[in-house]
């Protein structure tokens, strides 16, 4: 961009400074400089060099960087720092190894002239890495055609870095299946399968980690390590050893605060290493080489650097060679007044001043020049890179520029778009996310517990291969009890389930042959239709009932909406968007928003609110304490201030006579909103004209709370808010009874948590608190037992002697609590040492690092909410998840750590919630009188049954309801050679069964090749008798069977197909196909003649045409 560095040629010391910059080295100090003009200075400065470094001394810094100088550089790369101290227990490990990686692959790679600028933090230099040379060497380079070892190269990958497993999820892992090779290398956007033939490598595709399916073909593919160690024997060098000194040039911003950072850095990570070895703590095999600040300094003395420094300081230990000063200066805010904005211009354009505008998006851009015109400035949008102003000039260009500034002496000034509007918060795309169902309740593997529709509860224990009549077939083996054993077909997947009950107990097993089970399965079909009934009399009330019908959005309603001082995230406009649709309908609104803690919930909330109060209706919002309630009170008076809507409290927090007087007025309609605890369930409270219930974080009323909410009123809309559904409702919502939103994308800003899972120990929590404290912030220390919380708050203070401690939990007084959360929020209290009561929506802005102490304990969803409290601001958050040491983790609290640690992006509560289902079944699905009845025949099942009868009520008879079995003399199985893995197996296995089209077929048949390589002969016979199976379905014949080489084909007993038409069929194949009408009906096809060798091919054959032929026989309605 010309126009930026133009006026820079004029400034006194600029041609100077471009001379002197590569001679000597040390550094030259330019002081004077401010914000953004940094940025700008150092890329007019850095021109001529082919490296260039720019340091910063903290992340955030280097971050707002970055977003500028990409707009001016294509070629920047950001270079995150390692977290020096808890490195090891970091679970983003792999992303941030992933993105250091990926810059020195940059660095080593470059081979041509073209510049490249890295951004970093001063703290990113002390941690040593292998020379640029060894990386060279022990990059692993794939090309297609080409021979290799392929023992050797699983060998190669392990050495460096990546993890065997049976499928790939994430980088920096890779998956053997027979020949072929999946690898997901650091550096890439997505993995690469390599297939192997023989020792050739036949071919290169990038694939898709969510679907398994390749996506295009490459030529070669390049791994890098997934590790930065350096081996025993190696030399560590440090960052700037990637660096040719003379193509390079170093921009240090306040060199000053550089060393203060590396010294912290340095400093902590000594100490800690000290006291560590002290407390015989050196297990850490993989030891880092760290440098220390003087080394670092050293280096960076001997390079060619430029300090820019906004006023004349000392450097530390720099060496600087020459101070220059220039003049520059930040620009005033105008805080939304776009009439101050003109002023100024006037102004700067009489003096002859160049201005240049900087707008976050082109179209923003365009009208922003278009307006100025119309107060006779002379402004112009420009994407012309060589475009200069003139003076008197106003150009717009897009970009991104933090804070404008200006050179007061040159006349030049560059004002960004949030000087005028204030901070916007940009908006970042994501990938749209179409809420799924879910697919798997989980894998089965041998020694769960499976429910079989017809025969009832037994143990899996595994596939056999079985042979009978000389056919070999996979047979999914079951154990039940007193030595029963069942073998299905593996064909038949689809009557199977895995057992999910409510608790960890384990369930009875069923008897074979007895009538336990259909004994078991008609007590719980009786006590579902009573739930079905109730449900569906409640929903169909809602439905027949005509709600109340909000008129369209009004001028207030979008003056309103726009002084949302965020920018919307797409999903939210989504919910919203749906929100208003549904009050607008005649049909009574009740969804579910689901939404992480602190992505925008209420704001939909608020919306929908304030629609019904301009209709003239009452709202209720429901929360669960009464320090949410104040908090959400604070936030609608805020939002709410301009407009004339009366909202009132109802809570502990109201005397009883603002209650009394609250309650009187709600009578009368004069309260429009009121925000309370379940106080406002309460019998005496009575409203004038209620329109919208809100419920927020639904998951902490219980049953009798809730059903006190939907008798309240059947005709009102319900709108409720939560972060982690519990099972019960998001089930109910797949099922389809209600709607729901999902809100998955991050606020602007937010970063995500970093997240820690370790054993406890003292030694780590005294760092991680005085980390925290260090940087003026407060710490939450999670310990759920009340008995002995308040030694566990001694301990703590005892390692942080200096912290003011305090601890809070639930069998205090409210007045208590609430005064100690008050303290708390107020900052009085550096660690506040609490059971899981504050997961309970609290915003504490500055609570930036939580310690769990035996995380194991935890159920998911407290995990994620209680997680949910740190990180709502932009500072990066801390997480630390301990667990006893030695302690063996139950496999459930390892299967919740391991999960906490997959969803650590912002926005996973929904899929929590999903994870949470499988490890513990669904909860008390519908009130207590349930959970018995689920336990007995296990969720799944429970739900289907739940399903039917819901659907049968609501007079949605299901089609005929019957299951179609195969049994024929083929080889049809998947060899143990094509697929290894059981779970890969069975998940095929079971989305064979379910395949009814051709479509389904081909598609399968195209992901079996891709994932596993050419299909064996056994396997497309398998495919093809799944689509026989449909084809049988849709013919309503329930069973084929093959004996020798004749053929049963039974009917159903209410098949819908036309007698008259029989005897023409029977006549087609001569005396071939006879038909039976007994109970059940039956076509028998029984070979004449003489029988040479059938082979699997031609019965498929002939099975196709019979049953075609029976599926001609259909009445068409």
């Amino acid at each position: 961009m010309l126009a930026f560095l133009e006026p820079l040629e004029e400034l006194a010391d600029y041609q100077e400074i471009v001379q002197k910059r590569g001679k000597a080295e040390g550094i030259l100090q330019i002081a004077g400089c401010v914000s953004s003009q940094k940025t700008h200075l150092m890329y007019a400065l850095s021109d001529g060099f082919e490296y260039r470094v720019i340091v910063f001394s903290s992340e955030e810094k280097a971050k707002q960087a970055y977003e500028e100088y990409k707009m001016l550089e294509e070629n920047t790369f950001l270079y995150p720092a390692k977290d020096l101290l808890f490195y090891h227990a970091d679970i983003k490990g792999a992303a941030l190894t992933g993105k250091r990686m990926e810059v020195l692959k940059k660095l080593t790679e470059k081979k041509n002239r073209e510049p490249v600028t890295v951004i970093t933090t001063a703290d990113a230099f002390l941690d040593g890495l292998p020379s640029k040379e060894k990386l060279w060497e022990s990059r692993i380079e794939i090309e297609a055609g080409a021979v290799i070892d392929f023992q050797k190269l699983q060998e190669e990958l392990v050495h460096l870095g990546y993890e065997r497993e049976s499928q790939i999820e994430g980088p920096g892992q890779f998956a053997v299946r027979g020949g072929i090779l999946d690898v997901y290398p650091l550096t890439e956007e997505i993995p690469v399968r390599i297939e192997l033939w023989g020792d050739e490598i036949d071919s290169i595709r990038s694939f898709d980690v969510e679907s398994q399916r390749s996506v295009e073909n490459m030529e070669k593919v390049v791994i890098y390590p997934a590790t930065e160690n350096v081996e025993k024997k190696e030399q560590a060098v440090s960052f700037s050893e990637y660096f040719p000194k003379e193509e390079s040039l170093f921009f240090f911003d306040e060199p000053v605060r550089l060393q203060e950072t590396l010294e912290a850095v340095e400093k902590e990570y000594f100490h800690s290493f000290e006291s560590r070895k002290n407390a015989g703590m050196t297990e850490e095999a993989d030891e880092i080489r760290v440098f220390q600040t003087k080394e670092i300094i050293e280096k960076f003395n001997t390079r060619y650097g430029i300090g820019l420094t906004t006023l004349e300081t000392r450097c530390g230990g720099f060496k600087v060679r020459d101070v220059y000063s220039i003049q520059a200066a930040g620009v005033n805010p105008y805080n939304n007044s776009f009439e101050m904005l003109t002023q100024d211009l006037k102004k700067l354009k009489r003096q002859g001043y160049r201005v240049i505008l900087v707008s976050g998006s082109r179209t923003r851009a365009k009208r922003l020049a278009e307006d100025l015109r119309d107060y006779d400035l002379s402004s112009f949008y420009s994407e012309d890179m060589v475009r200069t102003v003139r003076p008197g000039e106003i150009m717009v260009v897009y970009g991104c520029v933090a804070e404008g500034y200006e050179y007061p002496m040159l006349k030049f000034m560059v004002i960004s778009e949030s000087d005028i509007f204030g901070k916007r918060k940009k908006k970042r795309r994501r990938k749209v996310y179409e809420g799924q169902k879910i697919q798997e309740f989980a894998e089965l593997k041998p020694g769960d517990y499976v429910v079989h529709e017809n025969h009832g509860l037994g143990v899996y224990q595994g596939i056999e291969k079985v042979e009978v009549d000389k056919v070999t077939r996979d047979y999914m083996k079951i154990s039940y009890a007193a030595g029963g054993i069942l073998y299905i077909l593996a064909t038949q997947m689809d009557l199977i389930q895995k057992y999910a009950g409510a608790d960890a107990k384990p369930p009875k097993l069923n008897k074979l042959g007895t009538p336990q089970w259909n004994k078991t399965k008609s007590q719980v079909k009786k006590a579902v239709q009573v739930i079905a009934q109730d449900l569906v009399e409640l929903y169909a009330v809602r439905q027949q009932t005509e709600g109340f019908v909000y008129s369209p959005d009004t001028v207030w309603q979008k003056e309103f909406e726009e002084m949302f001082p965020f920018e919307e995230t797409e999903d939210q406009l989504r919910a919203i968007e749906d929100t208003k649709k549904d009050m607008e309908s005649t049909k009574v609104m009740d969804r579910l928003i689901c939404g992480d803690v602190g992505y925008g919930k209420t704001e939909v909330a608020i919306r929908a609110a304030f629609k019904a109060v301009q209709d003239g209706k009452q709202v209720v919002y429901l929360v669960p304490t009464t320090i949410l309630a104040q908090q959400h009170y604070n936030t609608f008076i805020q939002r709410l201030k301009d407009f004339p809507v009366r909202i009132d409290l109802l809570c502990r927090f109201r005397t009883p006579a603002q209650q009394k007087k609250t309650i009187e007025d709600l009578k009368k309609g004069l309260v429009d909103i009121v925000i309370g605890t379940h106080r406002v369930l309460s019998k005496d409270v009575t409203y004038k004209d209620l329109g919208l219930l809100i419920i927020d974080e639904e998951q902490r009323f219980g049953v009798t709370h809730k059903e006190k909410i939907k008798k309240m009123r059947e005709n009102i809309d319900v709108l409720t808010l939560t972060a982690t559904p519990i099972p019960r409702t998001l089930h109910m919502s797949l099922i389809g009874i209600r709607d729901m939103s999902v809100l998955e994308e991050a606020p602007m800003d937010r970063m995500p948590i970093q997240t820690y899972v370790m054993e406890v120990n003292d030694e780590m929590i005294r760092e991680a608190i005085e980390r925290e404290l260090s940087r003026g912030g407060q710490v939450y220390y999670v310990y759920n037992r009340v008995e002995d919380i308040a030694d566990v708050a001694g301990r703590v203070q005892k390692l942080v002697p200096g912290a003011s401690v305090s601890f809070a939990h639930g069998q205090m007084s409210e007045r208590e609590l609430e005064d100690i959360m008050y303290d708390f929020i107020n900052g009085e209290i550096d660690v506040l040492v609490s059971t899981t009561i504050i997961e309970t929506g609290l915003d504490i802005a500055n609570a930036n690092t939580m310690i769990i102490q035996d995380a194991d304990r935890f159920g998911l969803s407290q995990l994620y909410q209680l997680r949910g409290r740190v990180g709502r601001s932009n500072r990066m958050a801390y997480a630390f998840l301990l667990y006893r040491r030695d302690k063996l983790l139950k496999e459930v609290a390892e299967k919740r750590l391991a999960a906490i640690r997959e969803f650590t992006d912002l926005g996973s509560g929904i899929k929590i919630a999903m994870r949470d289902l499988e490890i513990r079944g669904a909860g008390n699905l519908l009130g207590e009188a349930q959970s018995g009845h689920m336990a007995a025949v296990g969720y799944d099942l429970y739900c289907k049954m739940l399903n039917e009868a819901v659907k049968e009520l609501k007079g949605e008879k299901e089609e005929d309801q019957f299951t179609t079995t195969m049994d024929l003399n083929i080889d049809a199985f998947i060899p143990e050679s094509y697929i290894k893995n059981e779970y890969q197996k069975l998940d095929i296995y079971k989305r064979i069964a379910a395949i009814t089209t051709e479509e389904e077929m081909d598609d399968m048949t195209e992901e079996l090749i891709d994932r596993f390589g050419d299909i064996p002969k056994k396997v497309q016979q398998l495919l093809h008798i799944a689509a026989l199976k449909s084809l049988a379905h849709a013919a309503y014949v329930t069973a084929v069977e093959q004996k020798g080489s004749d053929f049963k084909f039974t009917l159903y007993e209410k098949a819908k197909l036309d007698p008259q038409k029989i005897p023409g069929l029977l006549q087609r194949y001569g005396n071939k196909l006879v038909f039976r009408a007994e109970e059940p009906p039956y076509f028998f096809y029984q070979k004449k003649g003489r029988s040479g060798k059938e082979t699997g091919e031609d019965t498929i054959q002939l099975l196709r045409k019979i049953l075609e032929d029976i599926r001609e026989l259909r009445i068409v309605p």
